[in-house]
């Protein structure tokens, strides 16, 4: 369940009045299931969301449960996952259970988002791709000229639709270091927003959706407008992880998604990311 998802859920049943613990991470040492700032919410009959499953989820229901009979009062508790609950990541988590009551989901401070997307095109794969992206902490920008393009139904709040025109001009709105995904439904538009991309610079990952075919004629236009190697080389075209097969949208969505996941873990793997 993403934040939003689950923020909302626990709106809905702090509205009812429905009584429920918020269970945090609030720190983790070395190995551990979920990352700080993951919570689940837990009422007597009921659980939103996971803090990771195993002996840790099942013993922090359990001590929710418990305040929950309580009626009152906050804790948190250290856990040594191998030692004390022999769960084989061997790490150690930092929990604190509060009331739902106490903890209203209006405050709860979202993940920090892995990256910032500019995603062109609401056609058969960006729908994939967005869709794909609703559960997790991003920020995106889907960019399309054509409304009726988009999907009817509402949006999580990290993902902003779009509609302009010229729409590579909104390439100059995205912030130092952010993401580009272009896969419209025209080539010409495709080469207008990777000019401005690479014209930019400042990107942290650009790819642009083609075969080996379209990147070659692309390169050889770019170099005709002044793009030397070292730009060009930074376009990743074809895009997605190797060794998916299938063309399907759902299945370039999926190999597409990790790739920009992946992109992600590396920046964040380096000195000051």
């Amino acid at each position: 369940m993403s934040f939003h998802a689950l923020q909302a859920e626990a709106a809905a049943w702090a509205a009812a009045g429905r009584a429920a613990v918020v269970v945090e991470v609030l720190a983790t040492r070395g190995s551990a299931p979920r990352e700080a700032g993951t919570r689940m919410v837990v009422a007597a009959d009921a659980v939103l969301g996971t803090i990771g499953g195993g002996h840790l989820e099942l013993q922090a229901i359990a001590d929710a449960r418990a305040l929950l009979q309580r009626g009152s009062g906050r804790f948190q508790r250290h856990v040594a996952l191998g030692p004390s609950l022999g769960q084989c990541c061997g790490g150690a988590v930092d929990l604190q259970h509060r009331l739902l009551a106490d903890a209203p989901p209006a405050q709860w401070q979202p993940p920090a988002p892995l990256f910032h997307l500019q995603l062109y095109g609401a056609g058969h794969v960006g729908r994939a791709v967005a869709g794909l992206l609703a559960g997790l902490p991003c920020q995106v920008q889907w960019v399309d000229e054509r409304e009726s393009e988009f999907p009817a139904d509402p949006l999580p709040p990290h993902i902003q639709r779009v509609c302009v025109e010229p729409v590579e001009a909104e390439v100059a709105t995205a912030p130092l270091g952010a993401f580009f995904l272009v896969l419209t439904h025209s080539h010409a538009l495709d080469l207008a927003i990777t000019q401005a991309v690479l014209a930019r610079g400042d990107f942290a990952f650009f790819g642009l959706i083609g075969s080996q075919t379209k990147r070659a004629r692309f390169e050889a236009r770019l170099r005709e407008r002044g793009f030397g190697a070292a730009a060009l080389a930074r376009m990743v075209c074809p895009i997605g992880l190797p060794g998916i097969a299938g063309k399907a949208p759902e299945l370039i969505a999926i190999g597409v998604v990790a790739q920009l996941l992946q992109a992600a873990s590396r920046l964040a793997a380096r000195p000051g990311g």
